[in-house]
């Protein structure tokens, strides 16, 4: 009896990974709030500080998911599945905040229509990677597993979408002879960021549906 007081408990794992993804979520829609608001530089900056306080509130979550990695005993899923889920997680946010730093820092003059399609379908990424981890504690359900499997799914689809549209935008910017050097240069960087968005969010759909199909 004793020895069962003593070992950790499960911990709150999936409660961390719900905040995170809300934080996530919220990080997206404020930098799509930036995206569309950048002619305005107060707005901006206003929306890139909502970013950054999206990014800080998401780090703490992340350690406190090693820390309690390092204390419990008994985990709800695979260590290593919490581990590469909640660190696959932090790289969504970090690249939100890099590309909303890259805008800040290279000083571009305006926001093209690529830029606002490619942070749109960002968001809905970011959305529906929220909405796979809400999902990760009703497992036992099967109605729950159909409904992982198909969000994980429409990520994927997302990120598809996000591809076709970056490949179209530097087509689009390399044959426009309107466009200065260093304008295009700025804006390569700034669409291969915004395309990387959804690549890590399809990174962590493929993390939840093998931990759904492990645990299902």
């Amino acid at each position: 009896m004793l020895f069962g007081k003593l070992l950790p408990k499960e911990g709150n794992f999936f409660d961390l990974f719900n905040q995170h993804g809300t934080h996530i979520a919220e990080g997206a829609r404020a930098f799509m709030q930036m995206i569309e608001n950048y002619a305005d530089p107060l707005l901006r900056q206003k929306y890139a500080d909502e970013v950054d306080h999206a990014e800080h509130a998401a780090d703490r979550v992340t350690a406190e998911v090693n820390r309690l990695l390092h204390l419990t005993f008994i985990t709800p899923i695979d260590r290593e599945q919490i581990h590469g889920l909640i660190n696959a997680m932090d790289d969504i946010l970090d690249l939100l905040q890099d590309s909303s730093e890259t805008m800040s820092l290279y000083d571009v003059r305006a926001i093209p229509e690529d830029v606002l399609r490619l942070g749109q379908v960002s968001v809905r990424c970011c959305e529906r990677v929220q909405h796979a981890v809400t999902l990760l504690p009703r497992l036992s359900k099967p109605d729950t597993v159909e409904a992982a499997i198909k969000t994980c799914r429409e990520i994927d689809k997302l990120e598809s979408d996000a591809d076709r549209i970056m490949r179209s935008a530097m087509s689009n910017l390399f044959r426009d002879e309107r466009v200065e050097v260093r304008e295009l240069i700025k804006l390569k960087v700034i669409y291969e960021q915004l395309e990387l968005i959804s690549d890590r969010c399809e990174d962590v759909a493929n993390l939840i549906e093998g931990i759904v199909l492990e645990n299902s």
